[in-house]
């Protein structure tokens, strides 16, 4: 946790780390996993609220707990940039982290690939690897999605890549 800022570190350490080593193949044991993830996710969610810092909303889409679906949410010089999220969980989960994809942004960004799929190979992958099965979606959230939108949103919007929904408005009706 070296290099990190000190919010980062407050915010992971108050998120449930997990103990389930299971997948989606691993029937009463994902189960329990995944209410280790709902868990993770009900406190990291509660944290940010109370930090005036909320910035997604996610649940699963379907009754397995494999489909996750939401919107995340950027504020740049002011304005809230909103995006929908998405991802599967992998089967070899929590082996392999998932592949967060903001589908409105593909192709927009070079840090992104195949669908909208955010880029986190290089420095995220690593730390899910090396935390496995501790770390589950809060984490990803957390460690891997903030500091990608963080990184990316103002580029894309001061490039023009990204437009607020109020000027999407404004040239629809010129």
């Amino acid at each position: 946790m070296e290099g990190w800022d000190t919010s980062t570190k407050s915010a992971l350490t108050k998120i449930p780390l997990l103990t389930t080593r299971a997948g989606p193949r691993d029937g009463a044991a994902w189960t329990q996993r995944l209410k280790e993830e709902y868990r993770a996710l009900i406190a990291y969610t509660s944290m940010n609220k109370s930090n005036d810092n909320d910035w997604f909303r996610i649940s699963a889409a379907n009754p397995e707990g494999t489909r996750w679906e939401g919107t995340c949410w950027y504020v740049h010089n002011l304005r809230r940039y909103e995006f929908q999220l998405q991802f599967d969980i992998p089967v070899t989960y929590p082996a392999t982290a998932p592949e967060i994809e903001l589908p409105q942004l593909d192709g927009k960004t070079h840090k992104m690939y195949r669908g909208g799929k955010i880029c986190l190979t290089v420095h995220f992958k690593p730390l899910w690897a090396k935390n496995c099965p501790r770390f589950g979606i809060a984490h990803a959230l957390c460690l891997g999605l903030a500091p990608w939108l963080a990184a990316e949103v103002p580029i894309l919007v001061d490039s023009g890549m990204v437009k607020h929904k109020d000027d999407e408005a404004t040239s629809a009706e010129s």
